[in-house]
């Protein structure tokens, strides 16, 4: 229906350019249509029709044809059809000159900034150049020619065999006539025995509409992989009701394959990287044979147009999981394959981590982090790659020794709860005492975005759950460990520091942390450190997020501020702690000391998973947990921590408060939060 009321707005502004002009005139007139126009005047059936007939053309502007290396052997009337029609008429599919009348197919989708695009088979039509329209007069009968202009070369399959030529072939003729057809180097034989031997030409052969990838010979490597490609994984390979081309096709948007059932259940979806285009299947259901997870292709050779829809070439089969989390990075190596999705990422632990490599190849179950190409190619990043062994820790910091879908993922989120109540305090990385920490951000439109945090660093999930033997692979897009953001991005963009951040607002104490000239320690409470200080000191945490408090407020969060000539990590505190340690705090000197606590402690007894490791404060006899220590920043380093520097002498007041007086303030920040 949106799509409905969307194209009737697109046609308010696409005329129909009705003109005394012959359509032979108008083509020859235009100069971006001259190479078209070659063609034109080269085929007499084309003349003939042109002379005599109802048309619609469909004519590539010479930018198109300078993009095309294909046969441009009767090339015109594959962009003819006998019938006139306006881009307001044209439905599924319309039928061709070129012999054997293969279809032409349409595809509508939402424009870019507004109205509907209109593309027939990967071609999108220049809406405000076309729907030309002359009237014929032949014998007393008028005949209507359509032109509609067009960005890109329409090719038609074609056989390069004189004694075996091919008209308007389905996809399963396709594949029996594909040794004589112009395919490249590309061979699709292995899959094509599959679908004999598993008896599935029947779907290869339905009319309809499909969508059918075909996996190349090449990706049928090692030996056993062909067989495993049993009915149901054959079925994952096509999608019914949809005529997929690439241009067209959205992102990232999953549609149902034939496996589609309550016991096992395929969908597949497109990914467009660097002018690449792959295929994901993610099995989302899965079974003791089709493990569930998704399997990444590139498309090789794409928009191949048959009798029963469109046919890509696919660098090796969906749904089968076969491969090592190695494998499928080594999977990029080789000068064709640079610009494959992780290509950089394998690349760096070549040069920087090989027994990093072979550490990830030991584990039995890994979830592997991998930075996409862009994020490796931040300036940044680029002068991180100069130090060797920061790099090693750099790039242990992006895989955790468990298996963790995008699911498993969303469940340790730090906004959802633990079993004691508490945030999710993070997953321990390969990376000495290094965590990463997920959080789950919604949309605008219900949609989730998935991100993972680790050494200060925010990443989006672009690419979850590729499957692994022995493990999972999420692409993100940055590089973990290499900050990007000051002190204040980061207290403004973290999920867990709202009331720290909100509180900072006032009185411009915030102000200072983006001074990159400075270096900052921030000792900062998550939120629940706020909520458990209501508890301990309600009434002198109430005043706290009252404005007319603001003073006392800054002179709190001044004692957790630590401005020196060096930002300080955990371990540095550490190193200088022989009793107590005096920092340079915004407010007077703050005094703490520091332990760490190892494999054979508890911090804390009664919880369900003590931590194996990690960092304690002691500040005015009070025990303090670092939640995440060493969140880097360009200008700093952030501490999360689980209480507040409070003293209920920090603002006297008379009469009781409660947590629930204190209630309305912490909602009305986060909704403050949220509108930022």
């Amino acid at each position: 229906m949106i799509l409905s009321f969307l194209f009737a707005a697109a046609l308010a502004v696409v005329k129909i350019h009705a003109s005394q002009v012959t359509m032979d005139a108008k083509i020859r007139d235009d100069s971006d249509l001259s190479q078209f126009y070659q063609l034109l005047e080269a085929s007499q059936v084309a003349n003939t029709t042109l002379t005599y007939r109802h048309v619609t053309v469909f004519a590539p502007t010479n930018r198109a044809f300078q993009k095309y290396n294909g046969s441009t052997k009767n090339l015109v009337l594959y962009h003819m059809s006998n019938r006139p029609l306006a881009i307001e008429e044209l439905r599924d599919s319309i039928s061709s000159e070129l012999e054997g009348n293969p279809p032409l197919w349409i595809t509508r989708r939402p424009g870019k900034y507004s109205g509907v695009d209109v593309y027939i088979n990967n071609a999108k039509i220049y809406l405000e150049q076309s729907n030309f329209q002359s009237k014929l007069k032949v014998n007393g009968d008028t005949m209507t020619q359509v032109l509609h202009i067009i960005n890109e070369v329409l090719e038609p399959v074609r056989s390069n065999s004189a004694e075996s030529p091919i008209y308007n072939p389905n996809a399963f003729q396709f594949l029996n006539q594909s040794e004589n057809l112009n395919l490249g180097d590309h061979r699709v034989r292995t899959f094509r025995q599959r679908i004999v031997i598993e008896k599935k030409e029947p779907i290869f052969k339905a009319e309809g509409r499909f969508t059918f990838f075909i996996p190349v010979d090449e990706g049928f490597k090692p030996e056993p992989r062909p067989q495993k490609i049993d009915q149901l994984v054959i079925d994952g390979h096509v999608l019914p009701n949809e005529v997929l081309f690439t241009a067209p096709t959205p992102e990232k948007v999953p549609y149902p394959t034939l496996v589609f059932s309550d016991n096992l259940r395929v969908v597949v979806s497109f990914l467009k990287q660097q002018n690449k285009v792959y295929v994901q299947s993610d099995t989302q259901v899965g079974d003791a044979n089709h493990p569930a997870g998704v399997v990444l292709a590139e498309i090789v050779k794409a928009n191949i147009p048959v009798r029963n829809g469109v046919v890509h070439l696919i660098q090796r089969p969906l749904m089968v999981v076969d491969s090592t989390v190695k494998d499928f990075l080594e999977s990029f190596k080789g000068i064709e394959k640079e610009d494959g999705p992780v290509y950089k990422f394998y690349e760096t632990i070549r040069d920087f981590g090989d027994e990093i490599m072979a550490s990830i190849n030991h584990l039995t179950d890994v979830t592997l982090f991998a930075p996409s190409n862009e994020a490796l190619n931040e300036p940044g990043v680029k002068q991180m790659l100069q130090d060797k062994n920061r790099m090693k820790e750099i790039l242990k910091l992006h895989y955790v020794k468990e298996r963790l879908t995008l699911e498993k993922i969303k469940d340790k989120s730090v906004s959802q709860k633990s079993f004691g109540g508490k945030p999710h305090v993070g997953v321990p990385t390969a990376a000495d005492k290094k965590k990463l920490y997920f959080n789950v951000v919604q949309g605008p439109r219900e949609n989730q975005t998935v991100t993972v945090e680790g050494g200060g660093v925010n990443a989006t999930i672009i690419t979850p759950n590729i499957a692994a033997t022995n493990g999972i692979i999420h692409i993100i897009d940055r590089l973990l460990g290499v900050p990007y953001t000051t002190v204040l991005d980061k207290l403004r963009t973290d999920p867990m520091l709202n009331s720290t951040y909100l509180l900072g607002q006032r009185r411009g104490f915030n102000d200072q942390l983006n001074d990159t000239t400075k270096r900052f320690t921030y000792f900062a409470p998550l939120d629940y450190a706020w909520k458990d200080a209501a508890n301990n000191y309600p009434s002198t945490t109430k005043k706290l997020f009252m404005p007319e408090y603001s003073y006392h407020t800054k002179q709190i969060l001044e004692r957790h501020l630590v401005i020196a000539d060096q930002a300080y990590t955990m371990a540095k505190l550490k190193e200088m702690n022989n009793d107590t340690i005096y920092l340079p705090a915004a407010r007077d000197v703050l005094k703490l000391r520091v332990k760490e606590y190892g494999e054979t402690e508890r911090y804390d007894e009664n919880a369900i998973r003590p931590e194996a490791s990690g960092y304690q404060l002691e500040w005015e006899g009070k025990r303090i947990r670092v939640i995440r220590p060493d969140v880097e920043c360009t200008n700093g380093i952030i501490h999360v921590i689980n209480a507040v520097f409070l003293k209920d002498s920090d603002v006297r007041v008379t009469g009781g408060a409660s947590l629930a007086t204190l209630a309305p303030h912490l909602i009305m920040i986060l909704i403050a939060k949220w509108h930022l």
